[in-house]
């Protein structure tokens, strides 16, 4: 025993994390040879999510995020939104990047022609992951530090628990802007479309795991992959721990970039933004486009009308302005 854990549990916990996603990579390889792919890939997905949302029941990382938060409704019409488009009525998700792939890839002429098609399909796969993260990771990170972007980012953050299936709650403009930065290099390189496809299956499974609540455990994993360890601190409330970890798939842009943060204590599991997001999916989804929308996302106070002062009032006042100790106004 350890730690009054059965030896068996120890063992699913270091287990689980590299199953899991070689399960789901063999089924996207099936669905691929399939004649609907983009249908048996969401079928694969779907199964793994139930794996998935099971195995959170029997080995939780936190209790706590078992809870309900009244957010599960959104967070599953995000993710239908974000990740599925139109495809299949938006059913399952995860396959926006693939459908569009599959639109605009064999009509796109690149402007070079020095993807290395003779290559194994392996090796294609390894290098367009890499260019494909640069993109992912850029994108991430000035979601986090330029606030026009993260009026619509904050939305992912919002939650105050991690769990399967809030992995694909981000608002339409984010997912966008992500797939375009990680797609568009691959475009003008030429890579073919089972490359796409593969790095489209490679994100849905690694993100579907980042968020979940189980008790994986993935020692040297967490130096090439994003893992639920890294994720959760990417979740953190406090801004240094937070902007880090901004890698999709790969660790590697955060190692070389300085953002990589992996302490030896737990991972908070009080998560989420100082700001308010909107109740609702469709007022979700609109808030990011007022300005009192931004303001509530950044935590700021609504500006209050100015009222008549009267002659005591006004007395205050002019102390406050002759003392230069005096808190400034709207401070936290």
């Amino acid at each position: 025993m350890n730690d009054g854990r059965s030896r068996l549990y120890i063992v699913a916990s270091w287990a689980l994390w590299p199953a899991l996603f070689a399960a789901g990579l063999v089924g996207a390889g099936w669905a691929f040879h399939t004649h609907s792919p983009l249908l048996w890939f969401n079928v694969i997905y779907l199964s793994i999510v139930a794996l998935i949302a099971a195995l959170e029941r029997l080995m939780p990382y936190e209790l706590e995020w078992l809870k309900h938060d009244g957010e599960t409704f959104n967070d599953i019409a995000h993710t239908l939104l974000t990740k599925g488009g139109v495809q299949i009525a938006a059913a399952v998700g995860a396959s926006a990047p693939m459908a569009i792939a599959t639109v605009v890839q064999p009509t796109f002429t690149p402007l070079t022609a020095v993807w290395p098609q003779h290559w194994p399909m392996v090796l294609q796969v390894v290098i367009g992951l890499v260019i494909a993260e640069f993109g992912l990771y850029v994108a991430h990170r000035a979601a986090h530090e330029i606030l026009a972007l993260w009026r619509f980012h904050a939305l992912h953050h919002s939650v105050e628990r991690l769990w399967v299936v809030n992995t694909g709650r981000f608002h339409v403009v984010d997912s966008l802007f992500k797939i375009g930065l990680s797609q568009i290099p691959l475009y003008l390189l030429g890579a073919p479309l089972p490359v796409f496809l593969w790095i489209s299956a490679v994100t849905a499974f690694i993100g579907l795991l980042t968020h979940c609540n189980i008790d994986v455990r993935t020692g040297p994993l967490d130096w090439i992959f994003s893992t639920p360890r890294l994720h959760r601190w990417h979740h953190s409330k406090v801004l240094a721990e937070g902007n880090t970890n901004y890698g999709e798939n790969l660790v590697l842009w955060d190692q070389i970039f300085g953002t990589y943060l992996n302490p030896a204590r737990r991972p908070p599991v009080e998560i989420g933004i100082s700001g308010r997001i909107a109740e609702g999916f469709l007022a979700q989804l609109v808030q990011p486009f007022s300005t009192r929308g931004i303001r509530q996302i950044l935590g700021r106070r609504e500006p209050q009308a100015a009222a008549p002062l009267n002659s005591s009032q006004a007395d205050t006042s002019t102390e406050l302005e002759a003392c230069p100790d005096a808190p400034s106004a709207g401070r936290h």
